[in-house]
C-alpha cells in the first residue's frame, strides 16, 4: 500500500509538458507516431481470416494551444486491441484515438502483406502470392472515410511491338496501384481480381511447363497499353456500386527501355 501512495505521489508531481499552452498559436495538422509495427488480423475470402504483420502511422491533429499529443497513447490504443485489429476494429479505432487525445480530426494508415494461395491455369499446383495492401482511415467529427489499396503486379504485353514484330513481342512484369474509397465491405481478393482480369495476363508464384505456355500464349492473345489497362480496370470499377472513389495507376517495367511507362485515372476523390 505503501508503494502504491509513494508512486501516487510521485506521477501527481511530474509535470506534464503537453498540456503547457502553447502561444505561438499556429495549429498542427498531423502530429503522432510513424512506422510502428505490429500483428494484425485481416478477413480472408478463402479461409475466413489471415494473420499478418502491419506498419502503422497513427496522426491526429493538434489545436495551436497545445504544446504537444501524447505519444504513449497511440501505442497504447494498438495493445489494448490484443493482435486482433480487423477491418471493424480499425474503424472503431479512429474514433478512440480521436477521443483520447482531444483531437477533432485523426488519420491512421495500415499497411501489410497480404497472401493469397492460387492455382496455376494447366497443373493447379498450388503456391502463395503475396500483394501489398493498405487501409487508411480519417476522421473529422462524425464523417469517417475508409480507404483501401493494393498493390498487383502483373503481366502486360505491348501491342505495337506484337504488330510490327514478324514474331514475338515485347512485354513487362506491371504494377497496378488500385486506390479506393468504399462505401461498403470489399473483399481485398474482388480488387485483385479485378486488375488481374484486365492485364495482358496474371503472376502466379508456381508454374509449371503447361502453365508457362498458357500464360505466354495468354500474354500474346491479349496485348495492351499501360493506357488500356487502367482504362479497363476504371470501366468495371464505374460499375461496382461498392466503390464511389478510386484512383487507378499502372506502372511497366519496361524490357526493352531504361524507363518505366505509367498511367493514371482518378475518379471521384477531391
Amino acid at each position: 500500500m505503501t508503494t502504491d501512495t509513494n508512486s501516487t505521489c510521485c506521477d501527481n508531481q511530474i509535470e506534464d509538458v503537453q498540456n503547457i499552452a502553447d502561444k505561438r498559436h499556429i495549429a498542427i495538422d498531423k502530429v503522432g507516431i510513424k512506422d510502428i509495427q505490429h500483428p494484425i488480423k485481416v478477413s480472408d475470402r478463402s479461409t475466413g481470416e489471415q494473420h499478418t504483420v502491419a506498419n502503422f502511422n497513427m496522426y491526429v491533429n493538434l489545436p495551436h494551444q497545445f504544446k504537444g499529443t501524447h505519444m504513449s497513447r497511440f501505442v497504447e490504443i494498438l495493445n489494448q486491441h490484443e493482435r486482433e485489429i480487423t477491418v471493424k476494429s480499425f474503424r472503431n479505432m479512429l474514433s478512440e484515438m480521436t477521443e483520447r487525445l482531444q483531437a477533432e480530426s485523426g488519420y491512421i494508415e495500415m499497411d501489410f502483406p497480404y497472401f493469397v494461395n492460387k492455382q496455376a491455369p494447366i497443373s493447379k499446383v498450388s503456391s502463395l502470392m503475396n500483394y501489398q495492401a493498405t487501409f487508411i482511415g480519417e476522421i473529422t467529427g462524425d464523417e469517417t472515410s475508409i480507404i483501401v489499396k493494393v498493390i498487383v503486379p502483373v503481366t502486360s504485353l505491348c501491342p505495337c511491338s506484337k504488330n510490327i514484330s514478324d514474331y514475338g513481342a515485347h512485354n513487362q512484369r506491371s504494377h497496378v496501384t488500385l486506390t479506393v474509397r468504399v462505401d461498403s465491405f470489399v473483399w481485398i481478393e474482388d480488387l485483385i481480381d479485378i486488375v488481374e482480369e484486365e492485364a495482358s495476363c496474371e503472376i502466379f508464384g508456381l508454374l509449371k511447363r503447361p502453365d508457362e505456355k498458357y500464360v505466354t500464349e495468354r500474354a500474346y492473345d491479349n496485348p495492351k497499353f499501360v493506357e488500356d489497362i487502367v482504362r479497363d480496370i476504371a470501366a468495371r470499377l464505374n460499375e461496382d456500386k461498392r466503390i464511389n472513389a478510386y484512383i487507378i495507376e499502372s506502372e511497366n517495367f519496361e524490357s526493352i527501355h531504361n524507363h518505366s511507362a505509367y498511367a493514371l485515372i482518378s475518379h471521384g476523390f477531391d
